[in-house]
């Protein structure tokens, strides 16, 4: 018999996407289950581990995993001289305590996290079956399980073009603050990278998946031309490897009959296409997912509405009303909407300090206005104009969220399901 558990929203994979979508999804009141087949966050280490400065000043998991700072690049091309670039900024980290702290940023968030959990199957239904015969049902389900996505197979949203690398960590002969890249024509659709991290260096090399069996003669090649310049030790402290994605950004959603589906990170092909780099790509979707998911459920009705959702609707409604800001009638809507007390302490509080602040010509003009609560001259027009564009916008998310379409699909199951 199926163990059939459902959340708002499901998070399938807890690298930097996974982890930052399940955050932003529970920190707007989303229940969310989010799951990883690793036995642990962030190990095994599958990332040549830098960060470019757009992410780094924004995330303070960097500066809780962070080596060295990198300050240049040299691209080496053949035999040809390197080319400096000195203005190369960025941080190398330690990627598992990056994806440690990430993953505790969402338990902190209310995240129910799972490791050591496979996903067997996505049915037709868009329920998501595990390996421990439990079975998922959740409205919206991201997938951030990396370039070969299950989920993204769900919505035929595959990404085709793949690299494969391969990497060793190798002791650093001397301090080095810059990331090497090595380009040649041997290197069939890939490139090499020596990156520092303080004593150690991360040496790979990806190539196309058809070149596989040249994979580990090239890098072996490599890290002995490196041992025989003296920069690099010959031993080798710990190796990795996995697939890049490089053919673009696949589509990032898709719909299971009334379940929506959102890919980010690796699993929507979020990674530079040139450099292979994702870790920024991934933060930036992953937040992205997590917050339309929460969004898309409020509009959907499978969670109430936010305060501020309730605070823009009651606004909305008081402009096209009366066409004044009058924020004594939208603030008293607002907690009547929201079930809250209309007397306050700090209401009363606020109350008192204008009593005793404002000219009582003023006051007297505000209770006025209050009571009377006039209407801006010839308001009926623009008013009809801003509830009109108000309709169209709305129209234009339904059609974008295709919730028409699913209303309808219900109504006809319904019908075709009920006694004739």
């Amino acid at each position: 018999m199926d163990q059939r558990k459902t959340f708002d929203v499901l998070v399938v994979g807890l690298g930097p996407a996974g982890a930052c979508a399940a955050r932003s999804a529970a920190q707007a009141g989303r229940g969310v289950l989010a799951i990883d087949r690793k036995q642990a966050a962030g190990i095994p280490v599958q990332c040549a581990e830098f960060v470019p400065p757009m992410l780094s000043p924004t995330i303070d998991a960097v500066s809780a995993a962070r080596c060295q700072t990198i300050q240049g690049m040299l691209t080496f091309v053949e035999n040809e001289p390197p080319d400096h670039k000195n203005n190369f900024p960025g941080v190398m980290v330690d990627r598992a305590q990056f994806d440690q702290h990430l993953v505790a940023k969402a338990i902190d968030a209310g995240v129910e996290c799972r490791f050591n959990t496979v996903v067997t199957t996505v049915d037709t239904e868009g329920s998501v079956y595990l390996g421990s015969g439990e079975v998922i049902d959740a409205p919206v389900v991201i997938g951030a399980d990396g370039p070969r996505s299950r989920i993204g197979r769900a919505i035929n949203s595959v990404n085709h073009g793949l690299v494969v690398t391969r990497q060793i960590t190798v002791p650093l002969c001397d301090p080095y603050s810059a990331t090497d890249v090595f380009l040649s024509a041997n290197y069939c659709g890939g490139y090499a990278w020596l990156f520092p991290r303080g004593a150690v260096a991360n040496l790979g090399l990806g190539v196309q998946p058809g070149k596989l069996k040249d994979l580990k003669p090239l890098l072996d090649s490599l890290h002995r031309e490196l041992v025989k310049q003296g920069r690099v030790g010959e031993g080798i402290l710990s190796r990795t490897g996995g697939a890049i994605p490089v053919g673009g950004m696949r589509v990032p959603h898709g719909t299971i009959k009334e379940r929506l589906i959102l890919l980010c990170g690796d699993a929507a092909g979020l990674s530079n296409p040139i450099t292979g780099a994702g870790i920024s790509s991934a933060v930036v979707s992953g937040t992205l997912a997590g917050e339309s998911a929460a969004a898309w459920l409020e509009l959907k009705g499978h969670t109430p509405k936010s305060p501020s959702m309730v605070f823009d609707e009651v606004f909305t409604e008081q402009i096209i009303a009366t066409g004044k800001i009058e924020e004594g009638r939208t603030l008293r809507r607002f907690l009547q909407r929201t079930e809250q007390p209309l007397l306050q302490d700090w209401i009363i509080e606020m109350g008192k300090r204008v009593l005793a602040h404002l000219p009582i010509k003023m006051l007297v003009k505000m209770g006025i206005a209050g009571a009377v609560a006039p209407r801006t001259r010839r308001w009926a027009r623009a008013g009809a104009a801003i509830q009109e564009y108000q309709d169209q916008q709305q129209a234009e998310h339904r059609k974008a969220l295709k919730l028409d379409e699913l209303i309808s699909m219900a109504e006809q199951e319904l019908t075709s399901g009920s006694p004739q």
